[in-house]
């Protein structure tokens, strides 16, 4: 599954986790666990649901989201359309692919693509983006909700 060619506008994050799949589709799909490591939100892991992650306020735009694909516990893939009047909106797609381990764990694969020449300055900072998404730049998306697993390879 990991084979999987990745578009060259995408940022790519592989991890290993301590923690067996279910447990980390549940980081991924329930609000209160992503909130934990991403911002807060209306997640449903539902295709063809629309949810909004939001940040602190007076920070950060909602991100509105719809899930274009979910299969438990292994993929889940939703849009990623960042709100704001002043710049151009993003409009990427994040995928989540989760794979168990030998060891019980699961290797996790973040790619976040649709980076185009047009993305060059990201809403959110209004400044040059460097080939990193938001979700890659996230420190506590290094502890993850599930607590204990290794660090992230970013």
């Amino acid at each position: 599954m990991m084979s999987d060619p990745t578009p060259d506008d995408a940022v790519v994050v592989d991890c290993d986790l301590d923690h067996p799949p279910e447990k980390v589709w549940r980081a991924l799909t329930e609000p209160e666990l992503l909130a934990a490591w991403l911002l807060p939100n209306d997640i449903a892991a539902e295709e063809g649901r629309h949810f909004t992650l939001r940040g602190a306020p007076g920070t950060d735009k909602p991100v509105d989201c719809e899930v274009l694909a979910a299969e438990p516990p292994r993929l889940l893939r939703y849009s990623w359309r960042g709100r704001d009047a002043e710049a151009r909106p993003l409009d990427t797609v994040v995928t989540f692919t989760l794979d168990g381990t030998a060891a019980g764990g699961t290797r996790l694969r973040i790619v976040h693509s649709g980076f185009g020449v047009e993305a060059r300055a990201l809403p959110w900072t209004g400044r040059p983006a460097p080939r990193r998404s938001r979700l890659a730049a996230q420190p506590r998306i290094k502890a993850m909700a599930v607590g204990g697993g290794r660090r992230w390879a970013a």
